[in-house]
């Protein structure tokens, strides 16, 4: 079995369901529709993709109701991951660190009301934190320190993700692993999912702080990895030898079993083409049959207890 645990999919711009913001892959004008996205993975032999919203459609009531019209048009091939307003008053802009003064108010209610309409879908699995960039309506602009994710107002979305049976997507830089951690130590009993290895780069080395933080993520067993969005990091193109020893690090402290496979595609598109972002796994003689079943689908189906 294989499943994409990170893809997207959105409509085109229309009156009845209008894009906010063109937020596209590099070169792309149009959409990429569901049923497109189901016949690539006809064609690859992907038997389920989780897609993550797009946040083209804003953070407002309707961000999320393309990907919940996807997973309703392909209830046996497609499950979702939305995003929201995580702040009470709805206001776009950047958050400060925990404990600062932050200028937004925040309306407990109002953002678990909004945490249970996101994931209220059986087949939503959780929502998105773009951690790596500053908090805005339309998530655009790099911020690799940013602490926005230990503001104390979000202690409401966790704690409603775990009333609601749902994980945490994080998508940060490795500088923010540190956040991530805390957020992981002070939350048990909320599964916190680490989008595209936290995007590794030319300023990173596997061994090395910030990104051999890592090694301390792992230490809380509620926390998971998603190794996912490859050709987008890597120098050396298919298979992405330059990242293999991220990998490797990333098994040796998680385990394969806390390891999920992702594509980002079609995000990836300027890159490589949808087969490459996956089937890179089946060239590495370091990752045994069982590892690469693990990540390749068990991980998943373990995790969201399917």
């Amino acid at each position: 079995m294989l499943v994409d645990t990170h893809t997207h999919a959105w409509g085109g711009d229309t009156d009845e369901l209008p894009w906010r913001e063109p937020m596209l892959p590099p070169g792309w004008a149009g959409s990429y529709t569901h049923d497109r996205l189901v016949a690539e993975m006809d064609r690859l032999g992907v038997d389920e993709a989780v897609v993550v919203t797009n946040p083209l459609y804003g953070r407002g009531p309707r961000a999320n109701e393309y990907t919940m019209r996807a997973i309703e048009a392909h209830p046996d091939r497609l499950y979702g991951v939305g995003h929201t307003d995580y702040f009470g008053g709805g206001r776009a802009g950047t958050v400060g660190g925990r404990g600062a003064d932050r200028g937004r108010s925040s309306d407990e209610a109002a953002v678990r009301e909004r945490i249970r309409q996101v994931v209220g879908h059986e087949r939503m699995l959780g929502v998105r934190f773009y951690a790596a960039l500053e908090y805005a309506e339309f998530p655009t602009d790099l911020d690799r320190t940013g602490a926005w994710i230990r503001d104390d107002a979000l202690e409401a979305v966790f704690d409603e993700l775990v009333a609601q049976d749902a994980c945490l997507y994080v998508f940060p830089k490795a500088e923010q692993l540190e956040h991530v951690e805390a957020i992981a130590a002070e939350n048990p009993d909320l599964s916190v999912v680490v989008d595209h290895m936290a995007f590794p780069d030319e300023s990173t080395d596997p061994d090395e702080a910030p990104w051999a933080d890592f090694e301390a993520v792992a230490e809380h067993d509620n926390t998971y990895v998603k190794v996912s969005s490859l050709p987008r990091s890597s120098d050396s193109g298919y298979p992405y030898s330059d990242l293999h020893d991220y990998v490797r690090n990333l098994l040796e402290w998680f385990g394969p079993e806390r390891l999920l496979l992702g594509s980002d595609y079609p995000w990836m598109d300027d890159w490589a083409d949808y087969g490459d972002c996956l089937r890179w796994v089946e060239t590495v003689d370091w990752l045994s049959a069982r590892d690469a079943a693990w990540l390749s689908y068990r991980s998943f189906r373990e995790l969201h207890g399917l």
